[in-house]
């Protein structure tokens, strides 16, 4: 069986990189939306089985497919909206929201609308703006250092190191050593850890104009401008080739099944399918799809065994979960840069992508991936516009 063959340690640790950076770095957002919403304990547990199960099956169902590392996500910008917009909606009602959402997902990913639209956009413009979402990774990487430095330092000389002796395990030690060196100083918090299983809580939704306008279509425009947008930059800035069209439409069909459960966005992952896709993963690109499939039996898990497998990743300081995800996407982050400025008549409209989506300006509630790939776009066509000669 090729997948047997194709596994790796490297991979495997890959996934579960992903899968602590993913959730220790937006898990606190989502508990605020179903708050937000006024949801009991099990419904909050409920939702956490949603996206976990979800995002873990489409994950590793979509990888499988392909023999590509598709990595699935919650829509982070999404959870954040529904804080701010979920004030008097019931849940009923924003389960009837979610479901809208999921359906409108759906259709622009099946119709092929959505691939048609992102297949436009140059490679440069792509790589510009993957490079500039993932540069606050590699910065943070170097601040954690002021607060932690006895625990980032010796990661990061090891990680140099391993780079040059052993370039295949080298997030795999520096991981190990990380947690090694937080162990002995006391900063790991797994007291309180006990085994339970969630269980799904199924709400009947209701549909109001009120939700519709004011969180099924924000929903909607923010997953697929925020996070589906940028998910199909990191695939093709890796150079993979894979029909888009099915990868949103399943995710879409997979999150109208899940939103009753509290399944609010599904969506193509930018940054942790980055950690999948880049050379830690595996020096040989056609085997990295075994990351992806790594995190999504990690997600799954997390869907079966809710809160305590999420304590257990909360467990990890928050210092080292920024520098490990930082060094795992170096590689990542030097390819995008290599790939944005390579050419020179797209070097100023790339350059531009990648400042702007580095600044993490936010406009409409719509993040700053969107606005750089905006502002590429629409300078590649101001500058490769033509005077009209004067006879």
């Amino acid at each position: 069986m090729r997948l047997i063959e194709d596994l790796s340690i490297s991979a495997l640790i890959a996934g579960f990189v992903a899968v602590l950076v993913g959730f220790t770095s937006s898990a606190v957002i989502v508990f605020q939306a179903a708050q937000a919403l006024q949801a009991t304990p099990a419904e909050i547990a409920s939702w956490m089985c949603a996206l976990g199960l979800g995002m873990g099956l489409t994950s590793i169902a979509l990888s499988l497919r392909f023999r590509v590392p598709v990595l699935t996500a919650w829509s982070t910008p999404g959870a954040a909206m529904l804080i701010t917009s979920a004030a008097g909606v019931s849940m009923p009602e924003a389960i009837g929201a979610f479901l809208v959402s999921a359906a409108l997902i759906t259709i622009s990913g099946f119709s092929g609308w959505f691939e048609r639209m992102i297949g436009r956009v140059p490679i440069s413009i792509a790589s510009g703006m993957l490079a500039g979402v993932l540069l606050r990774f590699g910065l943070d990487a170097f601040i954690a250092m002021k607060s932690q430095f006895v625990l980032v330092f010796p990661m990061f000389c090891a990680y140099l190191i391993c780079r040059r002796l052993l370039p295949r395990y080298a997030i795999v030690l520096t991981l190990l050593l990380g947690v090694g060196i937080a162990a002995t100083q006391g900063l790991l918090h797994v007291h309180g850890l006990r085994l339970e299983l969630a269980r799904p809580v199924y709400t009947t939704p209701e549909f109001s104009w009120r939700a519709l306008i004011g969180i099924a279509l924000p929903l909607y425009v923010v997953t697929m401008a925020s996070q589906n947008i940028p998910g199909v930059a990191v695939i093709r800035a890796s150079g993979y080739q894979v029909p888009i069209s099915p990868l949103i439409g399943w995710t879409g069909a997979a999150n109208l099944l899940l939103a009753p459960f509290g399944g609010f966005a599904l969506n193509l992952a930018a940054i942790t399918a980055a950690i999948c896709m880049g050379r830690e993963a595996h020096e040989n690109p056609g085997r990295r799809y075994v990351a992806a499939i790594a995190a999504g039996i990690l997600y799954v898990l997390i869907g079966l065994f809710g809160a305590t497998v999420g304590a257990l990743f909360l467990a990890f300081p928050k210092e080292l979960v920024l520098a490990i995800a930082g060094f795992a996407l170096l590689g990542t982050i030097g390819s995008g840069l290599a790939a944005a400025l390579g050419q020179e008549a797209e070097r100023e409209p790339a350059l531009l992508t990648f400042l702007v989506t580095a600044s993490g300006i936010a406009l409409a509630g719509i993040g700053s991936a969107f606005w750089g790939l905006l502002a590429g776009l629409a300078a590649l066509v101001v500058l490769r516009v033509t005077p009209r000669q004067r006879p």
